[in-house]
């Protein structure tokens, strides 16, 4: 009788090199062909100071190397790390309340889906007036845009938990602050993770906001600034940073999603 298992074995790794070709090799041949096209477009029909891609590789040395980028990135990250964990704490505690008492749930819920729903654009100038042209009204205004999230998420987290998780904690006489902590926070726990995430985008979105409008030093407003000195290669190398500073905090929270739930979502295929 022939053992087959060893030849399927081998196969298989070749299989799945041969998928992640075929899945890698469209993306970056569409990615070459739009930078061609940008570069073309903008060397035959732009003015020479109008971003293209040849320009920001050469500007991306003289850029990371400037003080002034450093310094920028530094407060925009440290705005965007304290304003979640304000958000992370208070979030989770108004969601939990949401999401497992009734009359929370009847007196707050309308005011955060509207406040969830409204512009960041909107609120940054009666931030600017309340907390001054500021680090303060950046942090406001980080912490309003991410906030809403997590308490949505935590709330439909908090409801979603099965009735016999809670009432097992209620036969073993534990109470309502235990059971929220030991059984209803951690079977939120996927919601809560959904929840960051979109927090955190939302947060690297409103302190930018917030630099531009208020003109507090940092990412937004050395990108602001370089476009109005028609610096614009060096201005896209800040947007650079920022979209690779949302590709890597999205890294960082789909790997604790690995590493703390790996059941959750572990049948969806890799992209």
């Amino acid at each position: 009788m022939t053992d087959h298992t060893l030849p399927i074995a081998f196969a298989a790794p070749a299989n799945d090199t041969g998928r992640r070709l075929r899945v890698l090799l469209p993306r970056v041949i569409a990615g070459i062909v739009i930078l061609a096209g940008w570069e073309i477009l903008v060397r035959a029909f732009a003015p020479a100071f109008v971003a293209k891609p040849s320009g920001i590789v050469m500007a991306i040395p003289r850029v990371l190397s400037d003080r002034a980028f450093a310094a920028a990135t530094a407060s925009t990250l440290g705005a965007v790390a304290e304003g979640l964990a304000i958000a992370l704490v208070c979030g989770t505690i108004i969601g939990l309340g949401i999401g497992r008492s009734p009359v929370a749930d009847r007196l707050l819920r309308h005011y955060v889906n509207g406040f969830y729903a409204m512009p960041m654009v909107v609120v940054v100038p009666l931030f600017a007036l309340w907390f001054g042209y500021s680090g303060a009204a950046r942090l406001a205004t980080v912490v309003f845009a991410s906030v809403f999230s997590i308490i949505v998420n935590v709330a439909d987290g908090a409801r979603a938990v099965p009735r016999e998780y809670t009432e097992v904690a209620r036969a073993f006489r534990s109470g309502r602050l235990r059971a929220m902590l030991d059984v209803v926070l951690p079977a939120a726990t996927p919601y809560f993770l959904a929840g960051f995430r979109l927090a955190a985008g939302r947060a690297l979105i409103g302190a930018v906001i917030a630099e531009y409008i208020t003109a507090i030093g940092g990412l937004g407003y050395f990108i602001l600034y370089n476009s109005r000195i028609f610096h614009h290669n060096e201005a896209f190398v800040g947007v650079l940073a920022l979209a690779g500073f949302g590709v890597a905090f999205e890294g960082l929270i789909a790997a604790a999603t690995r590493s703390l739930l790996p059941w959750y979502r572990r049948d969806e295929p890799s992209h």
